[in-house]
This record gives structure tokens, C-alpha cells and sequence, in this order.
């Protein structure tokens, strides 16, 4: 089975070699070569699992990790380190890695992490994050909350679950038909035009400009896109 692994390191040789064994084995790979970047990559596309390298230019690794997961993202995470101190491991556990490997290490002890993780996967993705955060909005799927600017913002509940689709979805462009059948269901008969007056209530509701959106994005002839607003 593919999946779609996002590796997060800045060293150009095993850059080469992980990326040519994972692709090797099927899966899809993206990969960043600076924290930052990895951050904003796994915050506004969905991965099946993120390697990620401790000690990275620009946002090191431990931050990258305690970031995702106060934002609401659950992809798993594989860290690896050139350090053996135990301490780092504690802290990249606590901080919501998990699993943890040291440099230098065989391909083959990379490889079955990554599918003992990828056999998790599934369950993690399906348990949907309680809370995400996206510029000064907040949205809590557990108690049907949504903020902006720490005000309450009243949704209804099918905009709230067009929400919830754009967030789990997000980084993918979105057709209209599909939104038809995930968020509407199939008994559902709305016209087209449904979905464009529910994305504008959203917006006119969250964007700072609703007419010139930062995070849910019109992709012309295709549908809609929704980001966390890092990347266009």
C-alpha cells in the first residue's frame, strides 16, 4: 500500500538514500530540507508519516514536533538524532514524537519503523484531532466550538462540518461534488450553488477579508483548497 511519507532531514546524502528506499518500497515522497519549511508543509498538506531530523536550520525539530501537535496535527512521527543523550528522546516523546531514532542507524531499522508507524496510521488519522488553530482561529471539534480572536463564532452545523472536511483535507483542492457527498451526504440533492453559498458563509465568517481569503482558497475550475494560510 502507498502512502505518502513527508522527510523533514538536511543532510543531501541521506536525503538521497531514504528517499530512494521509500519510493523504492511504493510510497510518495515530499521532502524539506529546513524546519520551517517541513512545518508548513505538514500543517497544510495530509501525510501518512513525517520523518523528521532533531537538528534542523531555521526551526529544529523538537520545536517543529511541539508545534504540529498544538495545532491539531496527528500525523505520526518518526525522529531521528545524531545525539544519544536519553534526555532528548524523553523530551522528543513528551513533546508528541512517536517513535525515536539515532544516527547512525541501518536502512533497514529506519525502514521497519516506518512501516510499524504506517500500520498505525490509519487509526491515528481516523481519530480526528480535538482541536486545530489556523491564524487567530481556533476550532474545537469536540465541543463544537469556534473562536476568532478569542470571540465565540456562531457556525451551524453543517458549516462546521464543511470546516472540518477543508481541515482534514487540507492542502488538497476539493471539487464540489465531493463536498456534495462527504459533508451533505448522498440522500442530499443540493444544487452546486450550495456549496459556494456555505463557503462564502464560512468565510464571511473567519476570513479577516472574506473577499480576498488567506485560508480557504477558490481554485478556479477545480473547486476549493484550504490552508493554514503558511503557503498559497
Amino acid at each position: 500500500m502507498s502512502h505518502h511519507i513527508l522527510l523533514v532531514e538536511d543532510e543531501p546524502s541521506l536525503i538521497l538514500t531514504l528517499e530512494d528506499r521509500l519510493r523504492a518500497e511504493g510510497h510518495e515522497v515530499t521532502t524539506a530540507e529546513d524546519g520551517e519549511t517541513g512545518f508548513q508543509l505538514a500543517s497544510d498538506q495530509r501525510f501518512d508519516l513525517l520523518i523528521l531530523d532533531l537538528n534542523l536550520p531555521r526551526k529544529n525539530g523538537l520545536d517543529v514536533c511541539r508545534d504540529l501537535r498544538q495545532r491539531g496535527v496527528g500525523t505520526p512521527i518518526l525522529m531521528l538524532t545524531a545525539r544519544a543523550e536519553v534526555v532528548d528522546k524523553v523530551v522528543g516523546l513528551k513533546l508528541g514524537a512517536d517513535d525515536y531514532l539515532t544516527k547512525p542507524f541501518e536502512t533497514m531499522e529506519l525502514m521497519a519503523r516506518v512501516e510499524a508507524l504506517l500500520r498505525r496510521s490509519p487509526a491515528l488519522q481516523g481519530a480526528k484531532a480535538n482541536t486545530y488553530q489556523f491564524g487567530d482561529v481556533r476550532v474545537d471539534f469536540e465541543g463544537a466550538e469556534v473562536t476568532k480572536g478569542g470571540v465565540t463564532v456562531d457556525l451551524s452545523a453543517l458549516e462546521l462540518r464543511l470546516l472540518q472536511y477543508f481541515i482534514e483535507h487540507r492542502g488538497k483542492v476539493i471539487g464540489r461534488d465531493e463536498l456534495l457527498d462527504e459533508v451533505w451526504g448522498y440522500d442530499a440533492t443540493p444544487v452546486t450553488r450550495t456549496v459556494d453559498v456555505h463557503v462564502a458563509a464560512v468565510r464571511q465568517k473567519l476570513e479577516d477579508v472574506p473577499g480576498k481569503p488567506r485560508h480557504l482558497l477558490t481554485v478556479h475550475g477545480r473547486g476549493y483548497k484550504f490552508v493554514s494560510g503558511h503557503e498559497r
